[in-house]
């Protein structure tokens, strides 16, 4: 998540929040030309409404199905988006969960003194067949100060623990935190399939991470005039090591941005990408694919889905 979600609202049967600005009076992009190689959204929020039409679940993935984006993984922020995207994972074969306690979520709730009680609904959640990683978690030092870290910190460690107990995959959300993100995973030592959402570092970060075997998810901003550092470490990342999101209603590719992100518009993506390193799409897509399977597993090897 790379803006501050609203406040909770109501619960609804699809979405559980509106974004942070108050959504936009503003129509979602038109279809874009579909992918012949099926890839995966490795991140988005489907729990935001956005746009001066809200798409429910149903129609997200409609859309994305159309185009060659066959599931998605349902992000959790706190207890309640957590919830909700077991739940909804749970009733859809074309999802599967992560749910967190967000960095910037840990801070607020220390100081409530009833961070791990959090914790604990976390790790109750991460034991459900559909929840396939931990996250997003990590750390963020954009919008928390120096007194909130010490939560930010701890919060970060107990989900480290959570993916290992659980042996799933777990999604970092970093920003401005590349040193003690990474130190952290070194020193309490990082679950097997560890993913870096929305990629945010150059090409040092990236040779870093690769060498750890861990996983770097591009989203929509990698294609961002002033994005050329993404784009290098992109060039640097092992194909095996990389995977593809939309962080949506967020970070809506070029040249879209100021509309509402949603799965359907990884393609815009994908080609990008695609462009970037000069390969071709039906590869990237195959490789994309590939890795999103390997870190979360299959999309359709629960029998109880939809139960």
């Amino acid at each position: 998540m790379s803006e501050q979600h609203g406040e909770p609202g109501a619960v609804s049967p699809d979405h559980l929040r509106v974004r942070g600005d108050g959504g936009r009076p503003v129509e979602y992009p038109p279809l874009p030309e579909p992918l012949a190689v099926g890839v995966y959204d490795n991140h988005t929020h489907l729990e935001i409404a956005d746009g001066a039409l809200p798409l429910d679940v149903h129609e997200h993935l409609e859309r994305a199905a159309s185009v060659g984006v066959i599931g998605a993984v349902q992000v959790g922020t706190d207890v309640a988006t957590s919830r909700w995207s077991a739940e909804v994972a749970a009733r859809e074969p074309r999802l599967l969960a992560a749910v967190a306690l967000h960095p910037n979520e840990a801070p607020e709730l220390e100081a409530a003194g009833t961070l791990d009680e959090a914790l604990a609904v976390i790790d109750e959640l991460a034991a459900r067949p559909r929840v396939r990683a931990v996250g997003e978690t990590g750390l963020d030092f954009f919008r928390t100060g120096d007194d909130g870290r010490p939560a930010q910190f701890r919060s970060f460690e107990a989900h480290i623990e959570i993916a290992k107990r659980h042996g799933i995959a777990m999604q970092i959300h970093d920003r401005d935190a590349h040193d003690d993100v990474v130190a952290t995973l070194r020193r309490v030592g990082a679950p097997e399939r560890t993913v870096f959402h929305c990629f945010s570092g150059g090409e040092e970060l990236a040779r870093l991470a690769a060498s750890e075997g861990w996983y770097l998810s591009f989203a929509g901003n990698v294609s961002f005039k002033n994005a050329e550092i993404l784009r290098e470490a992109l060039r640097v990342a092992p194909r095996d090591r990389i995977l593809v999101e939309t962080d949506a209603p967020y970070l809506t590719p070029v040249p879209l941005r100021g509309r509402p992100n949603a799965p359907y518009l990884v393609p815009h993506t994908v080609r990008f990408m695609a462009g970037v390193l000069g390969v071709p799409i039906d590869e990237l897509s195959a490789d994309l694919a590939s890795n999103t399977r390997r870190v979360y597993g299959a999309w359709e090897d629960d029998a109880r889905v939809g139960e």
